[in-house]
C-alpha cells in the first residue's frame, strides 16, 4: 500500500502533505527531525491519510492537494473536527 498523509505541526500549526510506502516509519522520521523539508517544524500529529494500491495514484493525489488550493480547502472542510 501507498499512503497520502497530512501532518500538522505542533510548533507552528501548519500542515504538511506527503506520500510514502511506510507511513509509520515516515511519521517517525518527521518527528525525529530527519526529513529536510520539515526538520524545523517538528513534532507533528498525523491528522489524515488515504491508502492506495498504486504509488502513482498516491503521488497524483499528493500533487493535487499541493497544487490546487481548492482541493485542499475542501478536504480541510470535510475533516474540520480532526484538525483541531
Amino acid at each position: 500500500m501507498f499512503y497520502l498523509y497530512i501532518l500538522k505541526s505542533k510548533k507552528d500549526l501548519q500542515f504538511y502533505i506527503g506520500s510514502t510506502k511506510d507511513l509509520r516509519k515516515r511519521l517517525k522520521y518527521h518527528n525525529e527531525g530527519k526529513v529536510f523539508s520539515t526538520k524545523l517544524r517538528y513534532p507533528f500529529d498525523l491528522v489524515y491519510y488515504e491508502a492506495y494500491k498504486s504509488e502513482k495514484d498516491a503521488r497524483k493525489r499528493e500533487c493535487n492537494l499541493k497544487l490546487r488550493s481548492r482541493a485542499f480547502a475542501q478536504l480541510k472542510n470535510r475533516i474540520r473536527d480532526s484538525l483541531k
